[in-house]
């Protein structure tokens, strides 16, 4: 979701440096860096220590993800990965899901202020796996609800996380370059939907599979 669906990120960022500021945190480049493509669990211990007890550590997490609701929901549109809407529409009849670390209140609200939620026939956020990326349980639950191998998989990620967790389930890789310029694993890079280079890919991988 975050970085391939929406461009939000850069808000996260935003969000992330404001609420830890509430704690007399100052946030580095360096921390904002570790928490691309991370759960709200993950981050948020790695931000303020192993020493929060788990309903603080949940209570942090969803005040930061509610002030990033509220910097965005004026802005869904304009932050939309490039060709997302129409690249979805083009391939309505793919059997598609959303897999997120993300928490399940921002699933929510970007799928229906958006106005994409039926596009996805499964969608599983972090809170439905014991594992978060980069373990592949996310992926794997994801190919399980939509009854496909998962060797017939492509994902769209644009974290190291998110490509570790896509390798690991055995599944292709399209990375999107909003947040880092490369990665390794990914089959093919690309900045946004809109690549002509991707649509020559997707009718190649239809080919042979």
């Amino acid at each position: 979701m975050d970085g391939v669906i929406v461009d939000s990120n850069p808000v996260h960022r935003q969000a992330w440096a404001a609420f830890n500021r509430r704690f007399g945190l100052e946030t580095t480049e360096e921390m904002l860096r570790r928490m691309y493509g991370k759960r709200n669990d993950q981050i948020v211990r790695d931000f303020f220590g192993e020493g929060l007890t788990p309903e603080e550590v949940a209570r942090r997490g969803a005040a930061k993800e509610q002030l990033y609701r509220d910097m965005v929901k004026d802005r869904i549109e304009e932050i939309l990965v490039p060709g997302v809407r129409q690249f979805l529409e083009r391939h309505r009849d793919v059997p598609k899901a959303l897999a997120t670390n993300g928490e399940e209140a921002n699933v929510d609200f970007l799928l229906d202020r958006a106005g994409l939620r039926p596009y996805f026939r499964a969608v599983v956020n972090g809170q439905q796996v014991r594992h978060p990326k980069p373990h592949p349980e996310i992926y794997q639950r994801a190919a399980g609800l939509l009854g496909v191998d998962p060797a017939n998989c492509i994902v769209f990620e644009d974290s190291d996380s998110g490509v570790e967790a896509a390798r690991a389930a055995g599944m292709r890789i399209v990375l999107l370059c909003t947040t880092h310029g490369n990665l390794p694993g990914a089959s093919l890079s690309v900045d946004n939907f809109l690549s002509r280079e991707l649509s020559t890919w997707l009718l190649a991988q239809g080919r042979s599979v």
